[in-house]
C-alpha cells in the first residue's frame, strides 16, 4: 500500500525541487562544461574525458544513465531501498535526459569564449542545482552515491573518497585535455563545491559566544536587556587556577556582534570570549524549524550496551570526580521599582 504521506505538500515541494535543481545542473553542464570538455570531477566529468577519448559522438547524458545503473543497485541494497533512492533516482534520470534534450538547443560552441568564465559560471550553475537537491535530501548519484556506499560498507571517509574520484577525473582530465584544461577543471570544481555549500547551509547569519566572566549577572542582563537575547549559564572551573567560574553561552545575528563585544568589554575588562561562526539557529528568536523526521520504531532503536562502560570503568584510572556542570537558563533580573512620587 502507497504511503499517503507520499502525496503531501511536503513531498510535492521536495519533488518540484528537485526538478528545477536537476534542469539547472543540466543547464549549466550544456552551456557552460560540455562545450569546452571541463571535466570536473564526478562521473560526468569522467564520461566528458571518455568522449573524448574514443573521439566523441557519445550521448553523455545516456552514458551518465547507464554507468549510473550498477551504482544505484548497489545503492538500492545497501542504503535502504526505495526511501532513500527515490529522490536520487529521480534526479539522475531527470538530469541524464535534459542533457541529451538541451544539447542540441544550443550552439555547440557554448556562450563564451573565454575559458575562465566558463568554468566560472559551470561551477556557479551546476553548484546551485546540486545545492537545490542537497537541500531536500536528494543526491546528484554518481559519485556521491559510491562514496555513501564506501563509507557504509568500509568506513572510508566520503571526503576521503571522492578527493581520490575527483583527483583522479581532473589527473585524467590534465592528460587528455593538457595541464591548462586540468586548471579549469579544478576552478570549476573549487566553485561548484563553494556554491553548492552556500545553497545547501544559507549565507552564515549567526554568531555563538561563549563568555567566562567575573561578573557572569551583569553580562547576562546586558544580553538580556539590550541585544534582547537568550543566555544559558553553567558552572565551570579553571583547571589552572582551581577557581570556579561561571560561564555564559549566547547565540546572536551576525549585526550583533560587535555590540555583544562592547557590552562585555565596558562590564568586565577581563571577560575571556570566544567568538563562533554558525549557518542557522532554530528557535528562541531565530527560525522555526518546521524538519520533520522519522522517528525510530522501539524494534528499531540500538539497545544500550552496558558492557563498554563497565569495561572501560575498570581499566581508567581512579581519580576524583569533577563535579557535574550545572545548566542554568539565566532570566533577566527584575528592574528596580520606580520611586514613589509621594516620596521625598
Amino acid at each position: 500500500m502507497i504511503n499517503r504521506s507520499l502525496f503531501s505538500f511536503t513531498a510535492l515541494t521536495h519533488i518540484v525541487i528537485l526538478t528545477i535543481g536537476a534542469l539547472i545542473m543540466a543547464l549549466g553542464a550544456v552551456l557552460f562544461q560540455i562545450p569546452f570538455n571541463i571535466a570536473s570531477g564526478g562521473l560526468f566529468g569522467a564520461v566528458i574525458v571518455l568522449n573524448e577519448v574514443v573521439g566523441g559522438g557519445l550521448p553523455i547524458g545516456l552514458t551518465v544513465l547507464v554507468l549510473n545503473i550498477p551504482i544505484l543497485v548497489i545503492a538500492f541494497r545497501v542504503l535502504g531501498g526505495w526511501r532513500v533512492m527515490a529522490g536520487t533516482v529521480y534526479v539522475v534520470v531527470l538530469f541524464t535526459t535534459l542533457v541529451d534534450l538541451l544539447v542540441p538547443m544550443f550552439p555547440s560552441d557554448g556562450v563564451s569564449r573565454d575559458m575562465f568564465l566558463n568554468a566560472l559560471y559551470a561551477g556557479i550553475i551546476v553548484g546551485i542545482g546540486t545545492g537545490l537537491v542537497f537541500r531536500v535530501g536528494g543526491t546528484t548519484g554518481g559519485t556521491s552515491v559510491l562514496g555513501r556506499i564506501l563509507q557504509v560498507k568500509f568506513g572510508l571517509p566520503m571526503s576521503t573518497s571522492s578527493l581520490y574520484v575527483d583527483g583522479g577525473v581532473v589527473m585524467a582530465a590534465g592528460l587528455v585535455f593538457g595541464l591548462e584544461g586540468a586548471l579549469y577543471a579544478l576552478v570549476t570544481l573549487f566553485v561548484y563545491g563553494l556554491t553548492a555549500d552556500y545553497v545547501l547551509d544559507g549565507p552564515s547569519v549567526i554568531r555563538t559566544a561563549t563568555i567566562i566572566t567575573q561578573n557572569p549577572r551583569a553580562v547576562a542582563d546586558g544580553i538580556l536587556y539590550q541585544l534582547g537575547r537568550g543566555v544559558t549559564a553553567w558552572e565551570g572551573m579553571g583547571m589552572y587556577t582551581e577557581e570556579a567560574r561561571t560561564v555564559l553561552y549566547v547565540t546572536v545575528s551576525r549585526s550583533q556582534i560587535w555590540q555583544l563585544r562592547a557590552l562585555v568589554s565596558e562590564i568586565d575588562e577581563t571577560a575571556f570570549i570566544v567568538v563562533g561562526q554558525g549557518h542557522t539557529a532554530y528557535g528562541g528568536g531565530f527560525k522555526v524549524n518546521r524538519m520533520r523526521r522519522r522517528t525510530l520504531a522501539p524494534a528499531e532503536q540500538p539497545a544500550p550496551s552496558a558492557e563498554p562502560a563497565a569495561n572501560s570503568a575498570a581499566s581508567a584510572p581512579q581519580e576524583p570526580p569533577l563535579p557535574a556542570p550545572t545548566f542554568t537558563e539565566m532570566q533577566p533580573a527584575p528592574l528596580p521599582s520606580a520611586p514613589d512620587a509621594a516620596t521625598p
